[in-house]
């Protein structure tokens, strides 16, 4: 067997991990105690698990913000992500940063972005710093198929290109962007094609799958890390949701849904254990239910947190003092 029963089972509670906080969030957000934007990753966690098992955890990852899962995969804990969807001051962005803006610097992640394609020219940034300081680390940026069409992203590769440097980008592509397929946009439908204008190595990743997203990563982050150079990879994935929990999905039929519920990573990867006789129903029972306990703390810790005092307000803004505001 290619894989170790405890990588198997660690990939498995990952993704349930994801998922289910997710839905806590989801139902959270029914009752108010979320507020503000909330794009769930339900359907798309094994990108986030596969990648994570490719690199390493002294890499950078920077992503949009669907960013939850990424902020968990990276190791960011439960509870911080939890209370960071509340607004409060023990999240790992202090409160201020809510669903869209995670960061943790701990953790190498560089956070969620609001602004559509911003985080692709700060991503080749973080991979210049990279070279510049001649460390053995990537930069994996991440962005999905509606960043694609922003000009940042041309602008982006070609420096990349230019330059020799060492960033891994990903578009997840959910098929939909906002609300739109990817074929009424352009007449690009495979996106990773788009890297051939500026000679950039690329690919194409199933990423309903976690064996895939992992096996598919593994010559490209290799690439990346030896020969100091991009690699631009297209992972299709899926979202169940739809963009934000203010998006009725109308847009798609009730039929592709099931087709692509049918594919869904986290099912297949438990049948694929118990099938094999990796693990058995009950070692899959009793990871569900450390999970469920999990997102329960989470949930209660952010419930019990304060939220931020005034005066967090001036903090983590400027280095040093404000020179407009002084106090009497």
């Amino acid at each position: 067997m290619k894989y170790s029963k405890e990588q198997l089972l660690e990939w498995y509670e990952q993704m349930l991990l994801i998922r289910r906080l997710e839905e806590k969030a989801a139902q959270m957000y029914g009752m108010q105690k979320i507020k503000g934007f909330l794009h769930l990753y339900i359907g798309q966690e094994a990108v986030a698990v596969g990648l994570e098992s490719a690199i390493r955890k002294d890499d950078y990852v920077i992503t949009a913000y669907r960013e939850h899962g990424n902020a968990i995969a990276r190791g960011i804990p439960p509870e911080q992500v939890m209370a960071e969807l509340y607004g409060k001051i023990t999240g790992c962005s202090k409160g201020k940063g809510g669903s869209m803006h995670m960061f943790s610097k701990e953790h190498n992640f560089l956070g969620g972005h609001g602004i559509v394609g911003a985080q692709i020219p700060l991503g080749a940034g973080v991979a210049f710093a990279i070279k510049y300081r001649e460390e053995d680390k990537i930069s994996v940026t991440m962005f999905g198929d509606g960043a694609a069409r922003q000009g940042a992203l041309h602008e982006t590769f070609n420096m990349a290109m230019t330059w020799g440097l060492p960033v891994l980008f990903i578009v997840e592509n959910n098929k939909y962007a906002m609300g739109t397929a990817v074929e009424r946009v352009s007449n690009v439908t495979d996106i990773y094609k788009l890297a051939c204008a500026y000679d950039m190595p690329a690919k194409q990743i199933d990423g309903m799958n976690v064996f895939s997203v992992y096996e598919g990563l593994q010559d490209v982050v290799k690439h990346v890390r030896e020969k100091k150079s991009p690699y631009f990879v297209e992972i299709i994935t899926y979202r169940y949701r739809g963009h934000s929990m203010s998006d009725p999905a109308k847009y798609r039929t009730k039929e592709e849904l099931e087709k692509y519920k049918e594919k869904d990573p986290i099912f297949h990867l438990k049948h694929y254990l118990i099938e094999h006789e990796i693990a058995t129903n009950e070692e899959i029972s009793e990871i569900d239910k450390k999970v469920k306990e999990t997102v329960k703390k989470a949930v209660e810790f952010a419930e019990k947190s304060e939220f931020p005092p005034a005066e967090e307000l001036w903090k983590d803004v400027y280095v040093g003092d404000y020179p407009f505001i002084k106090e009497d």
